[in-house]
């Protein structure tokens, strides 16, 4: 034991402590400022064939493109429903959307009701920008909601029950940004914020959050109402003639893509103008597949669209880019990642805790994400249609039975009474045109058997 003679010694170790108590906060404030800022940039409506680095050719996409060679892209990645609402609270909370009473997209009361689902999400879900606020995160949302707020749904929390500390939102959410909601409607010509500079208002959000949030880890869901129709080009580059052109129209689909590559450049540039673009985190990918599709041409050769649980509604595109962590230029065609593994996954990579009561239905794919493929190794499900009245599309052979399971290289669908059962080999047949289910009758009531537990197991509504 070291023996201190005399005022000398005494003040040697006084100073020595004073050094080190004053060197913990800074070591805490370096511990965060080393936390990778996490940016979940969730596309609107796109399709897997919209981009070109997944095979798509509708409309050059380049600087998307650029961020997928610099990072990782998931082949088999798949969103928590077919449609935006459920889509979206999947990966907010990390459980399947039905456990909290999501099926379809949220709309008025009547609609909500007759579809047998809540007006918003509680505020007793749990919520990934709650777990990473309560982790020195400052939190941010910049876009559209969904989850609950517009038409006549007035009570809807705000966003800071869900643990967001700043927020910009559209028509569709608890509380509208008044730049781009001047209307009581989704859009508008009387918006200071016109249509299509939506993309740009709200990368500029998230630089601006990032900048004065430098030396504190930042979460931020960047969520844009593109690639979601009504389609509004700008007016004096893309087209001449009637304003608004045909919301519908291909044309009109070019350029609201071109603009919105362009936003995602200006987003990774921007990372790099801050000094943060090493140290950040982005996931790209889309809420639900596309609509319309222009004859599968955006569905990437995928069967079906949004609102079907084959492929082309579920199975989207999907990169995540972290350098110096994420392996570059990257494709994985083996690993299977849910929505609801996001919130597992991001908390592992960027070290906030999690809950121990937290029971998510998603797995930590974090080895996925750093160049490791793997096999998932638990079912995936899903659900579309609980009655006729508000789920009755899409039209034809694109709309598909109300539930499915996906098991390895199996894909499973049929209704909730068992009927019209349809089994693929997802591995050997993604575009879903060979039925195995009457070859493969083991294999079909293994799966049927899980899908019915599954589905028996949610939570229903009793709204009449």
């Amino acid at each position: 034991m070291m023996k201190l003679t005399g005022i000398t010694g005494i003040c040697g170790l006084l100073m020595g402590i004073g050094l080190m108590l004053n060197a913990l906060p800074g070591d805490a404030q370096r511990k965060k400022a080393s936390q990778p800022n996490v940016i979940v940039i969730l596309t609107d409506d796109m399709g897997y064939g919209d981009i070109g680095a997944f095979g798509g050719d509708i409309v050059p996409t380049p600087n998307i493109d650029k961020l997928a060679a610099s990072g990782l892209k998931l082949t088999q990645y798949y969103s928590g429903a077919p449609i935006c609402s459920p889509s979206r609270a999947s990966i907010l909370t990390g459980m399947y959307p039905g456990k909290w009473n999501f099926t379809t997209f949220l709309d008025t009361r009547k609609h909500n009701r007759d579809a047998e689902q809540i007006d918003y999400l509680t505020t007793q879900a749990p919520s990934i920008a709650r777990f990473f606020k309560n982790s020195g995160y400052a939190t941010g949302h910049f876009g559209k909601w969904h989850m609950g707020g517009g038409r006549d749904v007035t009570d809807a929390p705000g966003f800071a029950q869900y643990g967001f500390d700043e927020h910009a939102s559209t028509y569709e959410s608890p509380e509208p940004d008044p730049a781009i909601t001047a209307t009581n409607w989704i859009w508008s010509e009387k918006d200071s914020i016109k249509r299509w500079d939506r993309s740009q208002y709200f990368v500029d959000k998230t630089l601006d959050f990032l900048r004065r949030h430098e030396g504190q880890p930042c979460f931020i869901n960047l969520w844009p109402d593109d690639v979601h129709t009504p389609w509004v080009p700008r007016v004096e580059t893309e087209y001449t003639g009637k304003f608004p052109m045909n919301p519908q129209e291909e044309a009109a689909f070019k350029g609201v893509l071109k603009e919105y590559d362009v936003q995602v450049g200006r987003l990774v540039e921007g990372l790099k103008a801050l000094g943060m673009a090493d140290n950040t985190i982005i996931i790209f990918t889309s809420d639900n597949g596309a609509l319309p599709t222009f004859g599968g041409r955006r569905s990437g050769g995928l069967r079906g669209s949004k609102l079907s649980l084959y492929e082309g509604g579920i199975n989207m595109p999907f990169i995540v880019s972290w350098p110096g962590h994420i392996p570059a230029n990257r494709t994985d065609e083996r690993s299977e990642v849910h929505a609801t593994d996001l919130l597992p996954t991001l908390a592992k990579l960027s070290g906030v805790k999690i809950p121990k009561d937290y029971a998510g239905d998603g797995l930590d794919r974090s080895n996925v994400f750093l160049g490791k493929s793997s096999l998932r190794g638990k079912e995936i499900f899903w659900e579309y249609g609980r009655n006729d009245i508000a789920y009755n599309y899409p039209k034809g052979t694109d709309r598909s039975p109300r539930l499915a399971v996906r098991s390895g290289e199996w894909k499973l669908l049929m209704n909730a009474d068992g009927s019209n059962a349809e089994l693929y080999n997802i591995a050997k047949d993604r575009a879903e045109t060979n039925n195995l289910q009457a070859g493969e009758p083991q294999v079909t009531k293994e799966l049927s058997g899980k899908l019915s537990a599954w589905w028996q197991s949610l939570p229903k509504l009793n709204v009449h």
